[in-house]
């Protein structure tokens, strides 16, 4: 039997995870990243799981094929080097994948997460048995992994789908550093200040969608606004990319009845006919899962 090892490098958590051949998660180890900070002390904290995961299921390292990342970006997937994301700030340029190929003599794959998240969907998910799929991360960032003819298409120098940076209005929340985009106005981040900027006084947008589903008409509203520019970022995509199916997680797939109608309202509005007709608003079939799986799915190197 061989196995996939997987390392997500986040900026609020790390996770050590092992998969078999068939995707099965078998054991995950997490961490906080504030426990380790630096790109130095969290490889030794990876090397420690990684020993605690292979003793604990009696695994020899012999048995790894591959090791997976997926982290925040920038990153040049092509050269494996992680450049100074900003959710990481003491890891800048670090050569991981060559430091993990030394250690393990396995050979290793990166990915941005939401890369990672959109092969998963494709490959496990809602995208499966499809060639053209965006998938929208929609949590803390707003972020696009893009399978385009059925490839995983990451643009000259991996920055393809940054879609958060699109401004949609002149004024709105500040996401990706730039007021009025779609992260501003689609991220939890995001949502909060739309909140705050409206006169609901809540710190998470939890609570926002709480009490949108409570039925308080303010965070109703708030809602409303944050789904209508997800319908114009949508269209924006449909009408570009022309894709089959679009997947949003987190915020979305947890909340899919606040924003469905509005967006599909917003959609009919503002794309082509026939590019609308054939693509899909879907939420993550993975759910949970999905971060789990996105690092051992870039192992495989299939894609």
């Amino acid at each position: 039997m061989k196995y996939y090892l997987g390392l997500d490098i986040g900026g609020t958590k790390m996770a050590t995870t092992i998969a078999d051949k068939h995707f099965n998660i078998l054991k995950k180890i997490v961490f906080q990243t504030s426990e380790t900070i630096t790109p130095e002390k969290t490889l030794e904290k990876f090397y420690l799981t990684i020993d605690k995961i292979l003793k604990d299921l009696s695994i020899d390292l012999q048995d790894i094929k591959s090791i997976g990342i997926s982290c925040g970006g920038p990153l040049d997937s092509k050269k494996g080097i992680i450049l100074s994301p900003p959710n990481l700030p003491t890891w800048d340029y670090v050569e991981i994948v060559k430091i993990l190929s030394k250690k393990y003599s396995k050979p290793v794959f990166i990915q941005n997460d939401a890369n990672a998240c959109a092969l998963v969907e494709w490959k496990l998910g809602a995208g499966k048995n499809l060639d053209n799929v965006i998938f929208l991360t929609f949590g803390t960032g707003m972020g696009a992994g893009l399978i385009l003819n059925g490839k995983l298409y990451t643009g000259k120098n991996d920055m393809a789908g940054e879609i958060g940076h699109i401004r949609l209005s002149e004024e709105g929340p500040i996401g990706y550093n730039k007021k009025g985009s779609f992260e501003g106005f689609c991220s939890g981040g995001g949502i909060v200040q739309l909140a705050k900027m409206r006169g609901l006084n809540l710190n998470t947008a939890q609570e926002v969608l709480e009490q949108a589903q409570s039925g308080n008409n303010l965070a109703k509203s708030i809602i409303d606004e944050s789904a209508n520019y997800l319908g114009l970022g949508l269209s924006v995509l449909i009408d570009i990319l022309n894709p089959e199916a679009i997947i949003i997680g987190s915020i979305y797939t947890r909340c899919e009845d606040l924003f469905q109608e509005k967006v599909t309202e917003v959609l009919k509005q503002e794309t082509l006919q026939i590019s609308f007709d054939n693509c899909r608003i879907l939420k993550s079939e993975l759910k949970e899962s999905l971060g789990d799986l996105a690092a051992i799915i870039v192992a495989t190197g299939e894609y």
